[in-house]
């Protein structure tokens, strides 16, 4: 059997999809991926995962391409040309699995599964519909079982990442914590001054700091780590970021992909987490965490860029010491 999973959300949805791509794996031969380019790097970090297809829609992501642009008779030819069985489309809550299942069903696969809320018509085989208070992670694990899929007997549905490399040489020895300041939208990001304050307190704990950030946040994390902590701003793609996060004792980010990375190599994560999606649905996932952040914000579930309340305060009274204590709590519970 020959299976595509459809994701094409960004790193953050990919990586949530992991466990419903392991349950696939169980009767499929071969299993692609297809995403977006925001989510090919963790794409091809997830285990059975035999082929990534990488295809840019023109109905989601931040700048989406034209229907031209887009090259649908290309991407087209290419699914009719590989003859797949079946496919699974994932979605987040607020996205409809529709246009996906269309193209599926131009390009000949007979038996789709997709998360739908709409009247699908043909176009789904029987759609599922996602249970109340379920977790992206556990909706995509739902729909995959609605579609005949179950996870190994063992698989205990968290998130995985494959091996990662050894980066000792980049953090040094000795244990650390990992302060991701950086956010894909200015909703979800706590501020530099206060990620450098913390960075300053979590020093004057005790606790060696790594600050890590993508190549476009240098200079976001050269300002936070202020001389004080090992700067890997730009120095790691998302494999060697994910060998980072995987040594770290505790990892603090915003409700960003490396939150949800960090939870895939199984380390605790502190979350600073703007509710503009709910914390309940895409809150980091099957480790030890603590959730800062005032969840019931007016800004709450509006899926927005740019905070629409004056202050941004969801975020703006989380202090560094309560950073910090969250830090605690998570080392403490560890023990």
């Amino acid at each position: 059997m020959r299976a595509i999973v459809v994701c094409l959300d960004g790193m953050t949805g990919v990586l949530l999809a992991g466990p419903a791509i392991r349950a696939v794996a169980t009767r499929a031969d071969h299993v692609t991926l297809m995403c977006g380019p925001r989510g090919e790097e963790a794409a091809r970090l997830l285990p059975h995962v035999d082929d990534v297809l990488v295809w840019e829609a023109p109905w989601t992501g931040p700048r989406p391409p034209t229907v031209d642009e887009a090259d649908v008779d290309g991407l087209l030819e290419r699914l009719r040309d590989e003859s797949y069985d079946v496919a699974l489309v994932l979605t987040s809550f607020e996205q409809s699995p529709l246009p996906a299942a269309l193209l599926l069903r131009m390009a000949y696969v007979r038996h789709i599964g997709a998360d739908s809320a709409d009247d699908s018509g043909s176009l789904i085989d029987g759609p599922h519909r996602r249970l109340p208070g379920r977790h992206d992670a556990e909706a995509a694990l739902d729909t995959a079982a609605a579609l005949g899929f179950l996870p190994r007997a063992g698989d205990d549905g968290r998130l995985r990442v494959l091996p990662t490399p050894d980066t000792a040489a980049l953090t040094g020895n000795g244990p650390y914590v990992v302060l991701h300041p950086g956010a894909g939208t200015p909703a979800r990001s706590w501020g530099a001054d206060r990620a450098a304050e913390a960075v300053a307190l979590l020093a004057d704990a005790g606790h060696r700091v790594v600050v890590t950030g993508g190549p476009r946040e240098a200079a976001l994390t050269h300002e936070v780590s202020g001389g004080t902590a090992v700067d890997l701003g730009g120095r790691t793609d998302l494999r060697t970021l994910a060998g980072v996060l995987r040594a770290a004792d505790v990892v603090i980010a915003g409700n960003t992909g490396p939150a949800h990375l960090a939870a895939a190599t199984g380390t605790p994560v502190v979350s600073v987490f703007s509710p503009v999606v709910p914390a309940e649905r895409r809150g980091p996932y099957g480790v030890p965490a603590v959730l800062l952040g005032d969840q019931n914000s007016p800004c709450a579930a509006t899926r927005a860029r740019h905070c629409p309340v004056p202050g941004h305060p969801c975020l703006s009274e989380v202090t560094a010491q309560d950073v910090v204590r969250g830090v605690q709590k998570l080392l403490a519970e560890s023990v």
